[in-house]
């Protein structure tokens, strides 16, 4: 019997019981010896179901008890309530990072202590981790090479050994000496080379709140470091910036074909293709100028048909006779490249760091800011790259 049937059985029983003695009670209250005996029967029944009662709400506890879940289901957002959150320090807290932003929007007037945890040698203040993570980002929009090239940290100079000849294999018959082949290396050094941007914001945008001063700052370096960056790992020489790959002596394999014209024929682009070690195609693509694609897009092959294939899904790049191609401004318009860029390395050295300009522009009523970054490139595999020259036209 369940609970509630209990007690209800026990409500009815003591009803009765209350309405039998006001029946059979004498006028001095009292109750006859048979009367007496009923009426006492009725009472053991009460008695007894509400030890059963009580017995019932035991059993019922118990199993409620025994039914619960071992582990205890998470009812809010991962790192709240019993989640123990990852303490952040130094540039990576968001203490470090809300006092940078106001240190930039009071010309640096307002400086936390928390801020030494990022005090740059040249005077300036290393960014939040957070801000150093988007300009990443940002760079790697602005800058093709940045998603195309391998990008390592440096805290010094960092050495790359290479393979500079390889031992062959030969086939001995059983028994015959072994012969040992000699490899030797080859080394690259990835240095640091300061790139700097300034930009200029007006006393009014920077002291107003509804002023997006952190994103702008993030968007506005990005851009231009990006722009700078890809312009060196093309096109530098070595000297005071990285090494480009169009560099003539320490850049890509130049291909052993000179374009005939001052146009890029399809028999050119296919011998450029599988002019490149077998290895490399893989992962290979084409970087060249804009102008240089106006004009390969009108190729076509013996059928008609064109050698360029427009992407038609987002984010995935435009291909010509099945490989990757990608612009770049900053590509030469007299050379085409072809290659696994990934051979390209690029070294960061430690991270960005931002300094104010409190008096240059105070006469005009602007702030400037200064941002600057160490960063080296080399192409450690020339022959992972191919460059196709074009003539110049006469």
């Amino acid at each position: 019997m369940r609970l509630q049937q209990l007690i209800d059985q026990r409500a009815k029983v003591w009803e009765q019981a209350k309405a039998f003695v006001d029946t059979h009670q004498q006028e001095n209250g009292t109750l006859s010896a048979e009367d007496t005996a009923a009426y006492e029967k009725m009472e053991k029944e009460i008695t007894d179901l509400t030890a059963a009662i009580d017995r019932e709400r035991r059993a019922e506890e118990r199993e409620a008890e025994l039914n619960k879940p071992v582990n205890t289901p998470l009812t809010a957002k991962p790192g709240k309530g019993n989640v123990t959150e990852e303490v952040k320090t130094g540039r990576a807290s968001d203490e470090y990072r809300r006092d940078m932003l106001t240190a930039l929007r009071t010309n640096f007037r307002q400086v936390s202590n928390v801020l030494q945890e990022g005090v740059d040698a040249d005077g300036g203040y290393l960014v939040p981790e957070e801000y150093d993570k988007r300009i990443i980002d940002v760079l790697t929009e602005e800058n093709i090479f940045r998603g195309l090239a391998t990008t390592i940290t440096t805290s010094g100079e960092h050495k790359i050994n290479i393979a500079a000849t390889k031992p062959a294999a030969a086939w001995i018959d059983e028994g015959e000496q072994l012969t040992f082949g000699d490899a030797t290396f080859d080394q690259k050094i990835l240095d640091a080379h300061k790139l700097h941007v300034a930009i200029k914001v007006t006393e009014e945008l920077l002291y107003d709140n509804a002023f997006g001063l952190e994103n702008y700052i993030i968007t506005q370096f990005g851009k231009a470091l990006g722009n700078a960056e890809e312009d060196a790992f093309l096109n530098g020489d070595g000297t005071g910036k990285p090494t480009g790959i169009f560099n003539a002596t320490k850049g890509g394999q130049v291909f052993g074909t000179t374009a005939t014209q001052d146009k890029v024929t399809a028999d050119e682009l296919i011998g450029l293709i599988y002019g490149l070690k077998r290895p490399y195609r893989k992962n290979a693509a084409f970087i060249l100028n804009d102008k240089t694609i106006a004009q390969i897009r009108t190729l076509k092959d013996n059928n008609g048909a064109y050698l360029w294939q427009p992407s038609y899904q987002a984010g995935e790049p435009d291909k010509i006779l099945g490989y990757s191609l990608h612009t770049s401004a900053y590509a030469p318009t007299n050379a085409v490249a072809f290659g696994d860029y990934s051979f390209y390395n690029i070294g960061d050295r430690g991270t960005r760091s931002i300094s104010i300009l409190k008096e240059l522009f105070a006469g005009n009523g602007m702030v400037g800011f200064v941002a600057k970054e160490r960063v080296d490139g080399k192409l450690v595999l020339p022959e992972a790259v191919q460059i196709l020259k074009i003539k110049a036209k006469a």
